[in-house]
């Protein structure tokens, strides 16, 4: 049985740049229903009970800006600048959590629909894993296809496909090596780069509305799921 972690802290990677948004500011600042989008999954971070501390990793030359939004969150400790890649993000905000830190969790800012539901299933399951992340079940068929020719060369079976969401928990100390053991191919997800060190990685249910926002269409598809 894994110990219970005594301590939670959450980084948020707030440093994309919003290019494929068409946005002139970073996508964490770009404004849902007059608030940025990083303010959501702030709120529900704060909120719950089972955070410790919250860490935003945020574009250098807009630092301020995050600065002036956490302010009104009282967990937040740091604001810091982030990295060339999400990988290198991820590594500016372990470096900066504290010493007592047994589990972090790892959030997109560009989803702003995390719930205290998703929240509370991944810490229990980091109760009992020391690697867990939010999904939910493929709804479609899937065909893997040749990157060059584009023929179909396999047809998963869906039953056995989940796709990956955010947050990701892990424990401190597995999640550090996994990132100091070097990045190789591109890492997409920290779950990626802990799978690589052969830790098994728990699933557990997200929610089809914690959608990730990265497109204009996505924009409009999350301001209808805030009415």
């Amino acid at each position: 049985m894994v110990r219970e972690p005594v301590k939670i802290e959450v980084i948020i990677v707030a440093a994309g740049a919003g290019q494929r948004l068409n946005s002139r500011v970073p996508k964490a600042l770009v404004l849902l229903r007059d608030k940025p989008l990083v303010s959501y999954s702030l709120k529900a971070f704060e909120a719950h009970p089972d955070v410790g501390g919250i860490v935003v990793v945020a574009p250098q030359k807009h630092l301020k800006a995050f600065e002036r939004i956490t302010r009104a969150f009282k967990k937040v400790r740091f604001v810091v600048a982030g990295g060339q890649s999400r990988a290198d993000s991820v590594k500016c905000g372990l470096a900066v959590l504290s010493s007592k830190v047994r589990a972090v969790l790892v959030h997109d800012a560009a989803r702003p629909f995390i719930d205290a539901g998703m929240i509370s299933r991944l810490t229990a399951a980091l109760k009992r894993s020391k690697a867990a992340i939010v999904g939910v079940p493929v709804k479609f068929t899937v065909k893997k296809v040749d990157g060059r020719t584009l023929n179909i060369q396999e047809t998963p079976a869906r039953e056995l496909l989940w796709e990956a969401q955010t947050p990701q928990g892990f424990h401190k100390d597995i999640l550090v090596k996994a990132h100091a053991q070097g990045i190789g191919p591109e890492a997409t997800d920290d779950a990626v780069l802990v799978e690589r060190l052969g830790q098994k990685v728990k699933m557990v249910m997200g929610s089809y509305r914690n959608i990730k926002v990265t497109t204009p269409e996505d924009l409009v598809w999350a301001r209808q799921l805030l009415r």
